[in-house]
């Protein structure tokens, strides 16, 4: 307990999922917590769930992650609540499945702008807030997907892979600024998400998930606790010489 305490953390797509078990292991380490989110009903209610158990630790923003004026003000609530801004978990993304061919201009340009462009300007607007509150830790949550290509993943593999050589420069130009800020990644393989349900369909869904469960060495989909650890580890002053970095929660699949 107490790994994050004093931290002030901005997470994305915290509603569900991966980013909403980050927000409330975070809570739990000790850090203030500022959940967002484009579905407004869910995060409100993911917040108040985790404010009755962290009271005074957590708030909400609504975010539309693609726009560049919702990231402006997402970022001054933020920092308003909780009194400072040093770690921003960029977790919101989507996954629409087409390969080169089968995919259309407009699906594929939904993935870029959710799950790439929207990092750029999750980094962009945070980094002139948290520069004052440092240290500070960015978190960008990628994919396995940003190493491994699929023959069917051309959208979320190529925004994937940007958001991994993406937080590299970031890193680098935090790092040569002195600002004391680092940047890494995370790289889940299947996580036992909604996102995953979309991928696994309504045919045979066990059957689809026991076939997933095969292609990782370790035999077994990933949790969002699994996830969680990681993001706590490059959130605290734990991982303070690491940055730049990617770290794989795959199970062995890209070994």
């Amino acid at each position: 307990m107490g790994r994050l305490d004093g931290k002030k953390v901005l997470i994305t797509g915290a509603a569900a999922g991966i980013g909403q078990a980050c927000a409330r292991m975070m809570a739990q380490e000790g850090a203030s917590i500022t959940l967002s989110d484009i579905d407004e009903t869910a995060l409100h209610k993911a917040s108040d769930t985790l404010s009755a158990d962290y009271p005074g630790q957590c708030f909400a923003t609504a975010l539309d992650v693609t726009s560049e004026a919702g990231w402006t003000k997402a970022v001054q609530e933020a920092e308003a609540a909780m009194g400072g801004l040093n770690v921003l978990v960029n977790s919101a993304g989507i996954c629409l499945l087409g390969s080169v061919e089968d995919a259309d201009l407009a699906s594929f340009q939904r993935v870029i702008d959710t799950d790439l462009t929207s990092v750029f300007l999750g980094c962009q607007k945070a980094l002139g807030v948290m520069k004052p509150y440092a240290p500070g830790s960015i978190v960008n949550i990628s994919s396995i997907s940003g190493l491994v290509a699929g023959h069917n993943l051309a959208a979320y593999n190529a925004a994937k892979a940007g958001v991994w050589l993406m937080t590299k420069s970031i890193a680098l130009h935090a790092a040569r600024k002195g600002y004391n800020i680092r940047a890494n990644s995370v790289h889940p393989a299947f996580v036992d998400t909604g996102m995953l349900d979309g991928i696994v369909g309504q045919r045979d869904p066990e059957g689809t998930r026991a076939k997933l469960a095969a292609q990782i060495p370790l035999g077994q989909i990933g949790t969002v606790e699994d996830v969680g650890y990681a993001v706590i580890y490059l959130a605290s002053d734990e991982s303070r010489f690491m940055t730049g970095a990617e770290i794989k929660l795959d199970g062995g699949l890209s070994a």
